[in-house]
């Protein structure tokens, strides 16, 4: 039996699988240009492990806001850009220290700097990450809108309606005749 609460929190169900989908195709582009930049420049450069990271997330991070803004949060608030823009750019700071504290630990306190070792440590951060980004996005720099009420109708123009007769209830008995 389904109750107007169920459809209500089963529609806050949909709507969140909708949203993580799309975070997570903004987020999945997102991760294979952080990846490609980061290979890019290990490979190209001599930069250290965690320079080169630090570079790569913050390309991923400016594409990723287009992706959010234009795509997945596109529905969302527009108001206030420099205040959205100051707050993705806090917390994707944060996310950034995150993702390359990961590969810092690992690649300075571990030693693990090889290739596959920085690339799989690289993506645990990018994951670990995710998880802040995602809560601080949805919930500060892309807040949801109010929720529309329903207005109640307006009548449609045209002619007024007719009055209603007003009810008279019938006498229980009959009236006496009147003595002239």
């Amino acid at each position: 039996m389904s109750t107007p609460e169920n459809g209500s929190v089963l529609e806050r169900v949909r709507g969140l699988v909708r949203e993580v989908a799309k975070f997570g195709a903004v987020g999945g582009l997102g991760v294979l240009v952080n990846l490609g930049v980061f290979n890019l420049i290990r490979h190209t450069t001599d930069l250290q492990v965690v320079r080169a990271s630090v570079i790569a997330t913050v390309v991923a991070i400016a594409t990723n806001y287009l992706g959010f803004r234009y795509f997945a949060y596109r529905d969302r608030a527009k108001s206030g850009r420099t205040r959205e823009l100051s707050l993705f750019a806090a917390f994707s700071a944060i996310g950034l220290v995150i993702e390359n504290g990961v590969l810092y630990t690992a690649t300075y306190g571990f030693g693990w700097d090889g290739s596959v070792a920085s690339n799989v440590l690289k993506f645990i951060g990018i994951g670990t990450a995710t998880v802040f980004r995602f809560w601080s996005y949805r919930t500060w720099v892309f807040k949801a809108l109010p929720e529309a009420r329903p207005e109640a109708a307006e009548p449609l123009p045209g002619p007024a309606p007719l009055p209603r007769p007003e009810h008279r209830p019938e006498p229980l008995h009959e009236p006496e005749p009147a003595n002239n």
